[in-house]
């Protein structure tokens, strides 16, 4: 629905070719990406849901998995929100990244090792 709103409110003023400096500006861009963000990561839970749900994983390693992944749902529209509006804030993307990269491993060790204790 966050993703929805996101793009109800920028699709308000696209139209317009100077609209926060125009379609190739800073901010345009990470509003974008904020905005695709919203819903590709929602793509990697639902993944995740589904994997863990067929194959009946459980345990620690599964839950923080977990959490990662809703952590970077939260952080990456986040930081490219923010960053749009205070470049400087460009350099939290490791957050997002991290927690997204972290949880994708910890999952693979998951499969890989069995380890879902």
């Amino acid at each position: 629905m966050v993703g929805f709103l996101a793009g109800v409110v920028a699709g308000l003023s696209f139209h317009k070719e100077d609209w926060k400096g125009g379609y190739s500006s800073w901010e345009r861009r990470l509003m974008r990406l904020g905005h695709v963000s919203f819903f590709g990561i929602v793509f990697v839970n639902l993944a995740f849901a589904f994997t863990v749900g067929h194959l009946h994983l459980e345990g620690p390693l599964v839950k923080l998995s977990s959490v990662l992944f809703i952590a970077a749902q939260v952080l990456m529209p986040s930081v490219c929100y923010a960053a749009s509006v205070k470049k400087v804030l460009r350099n939290l993307f490791f957050l997002p990244v991290l927690c997204l990269i972290i949880g994708a491993g910890v999952l693979l060790y998951v499969l890989i090792a069995g380890a879902n204790s």
